[in-house]
């Protein structure tokens, strides 16, 4: 194959790649899955990827080696499905990348470059999972992990990291002023900002933990007022959302997204981590907090909202499903935008009355076997009289 050839090549195959049509799969009633991808490593442009100039790149092959895409925040944006893309290269670096698609399901489409984000402080080795949220102070801000390596490590250990909140806003996805990192007196890596002033303050889910990846005695979703985001200081937080024994969040568990605000409360959409045989098992789910106090829980439906299907089980990561983005449309329409296995992104849809019906109408989880047994019978019951 010529250079030319192997060029009109990549082009068609990357082409047919963006616009394969995505079909929903009938579900649970709760949401539908829908059956491809919608972002994946292969999804990034070819001049991303490859040196197109074929005197320095003859064989027209890789230059740069774009791994995966997962992890990504959510925005309505100028009518278009837009995400904030965690972008991870060959060299394990992750960065910021937006995607956009005219209908949220499929045709999702890399804007030209990747975001150049500022640095604050010593330069992060790397930045993930940013939280969008379009603020009612008039910014999108944008917060997401910061990862350094830990100065207390001894030597020859070169896997300790230590975490924390970087804290960007911007006004067009395109120019991110960055502000100081969060401070806490504890790691922070999955921090979401609350939409709306609470009492004239800026409202944060915190998720304090001992260390990078164990949350020690901290863990469990936090909730934490602050005056400012130009320099955010957690002084006071408590745990609205906490973990508990033999569940799907006994190791730790993360908001996802902002919530979304319904007649009947705040929809949330969270993590919860689990350990299992073969490693941690990351599952999505859901609950409910008040209107008039949005630290309160008013529903928490029992177990998981969404595992990994399939091969959705498959990736770097396994056995994870992991999301900070989702998008609710003016006539209720909700697109749940998941990542799978640290790999890649997918998209679920469904409504805010069905996703406020699941939450407020599935039982709790009451924590034991009989209690199981006995939340089973009732709906037995209930459909056999």
């Amino acid at each position: 194959m010529t250079f030319e050839e192997r060029y009109e090549w990549l082009k068609a195959n990357h082409e047919a790649l963006i616009t394969k049509k995505n079909e929903p799969i009938e579900g649970n009633g709760v949401y539908e899955r829908y059956t491809n991808p919608i972002l994946t490593g292969a999804h990034a442009p070819l001049f991303w990827r490859y040196d197109l100039n074929k005197e320095t790149n003859p064989y027209l092959m890789e230059r740069f080696e774009v791994h995966a895409a997962f992890n990504s925040g959510a925005i309505k944006w100028n009518g278009k499905y837009v995400l904030v893309v965690r972008v991870e290269g060959a060299d394990r670096k992750s960065f910021f990348a937006v995607a956009e698609s005219p209908n949220g399901v499929d045709n999702f489409r890399f804007w030209d470059r990747p975001i150049t984000m500022p640095e604050y402080g010593e330069p992060a080795t790397n930045v993930y999972d940013m939280r969008l949220t379009a603020h009612e102070d008039g910014w999108i801000y944008g917060i997401f992990c910061v990862e350094r390596k830990d100065p207390a490590a001894a030597p020859g250990d070169l896997s300790s990291a230590v975490a924390a909140a970087g804290v960007a806003r911007t006004k067009d996805l395109v120019n991110w002023e960055r502000l100081p990192d969060m401070e806490s007196s504890s790691q922070q890596r999955n921090v979401v900002l609350h939409p709306e002033f609470v009492d004239g303050k800026y409202a944060l889910y915190t998720r304090p933990q001992d260390g990078f990846i164990d949350a020690g005695n901290g863990g469990g979703i936090g909730w934490a007022l602050v005056d400012s985001m130009e320099k955010v200081v957690i002084t006071e937080e408590k745990i609205i959302n906490h973990r508990f024994y033999h569940t799907i969040k006994e190791c730790k568990n993360g908001e996802g997204p902002h919530p979304i605000k319904t007649d009947r409360g705040w929809l949330h959409l969270a993590h919860g981590v689990r350990g299992c045989a073969s490693g941690l098992r990351y599952v999505l789910y859901m609950y409910m907090t008040s209107l008039e106090d949005p630290s309160k829980v008013i529903a928490e439906p029992a177990g998981y909202f969404m595992v990994p299907e399939g091969w959705e089980y498959i990736g770097d990561v396994m056995n994870v499903l992991f999301t900070n983005g989702w998008i609710a449309d003016e006539d209720g329409k909700v697109f749940i935008y998941y990542a799978s296995s640290d790999t890649r992104m997918h998209v679920a849809t469904s409504t805010v009355d069905r996703l406020v019906d699941y939450c407020m109408h599935t039982e709790p989880d009451a924590f034991t076997t009989g209690e199981t047994v006995k939340r089973l019978n009732r709906l037995i019951d209930k459909n056999l009289k």
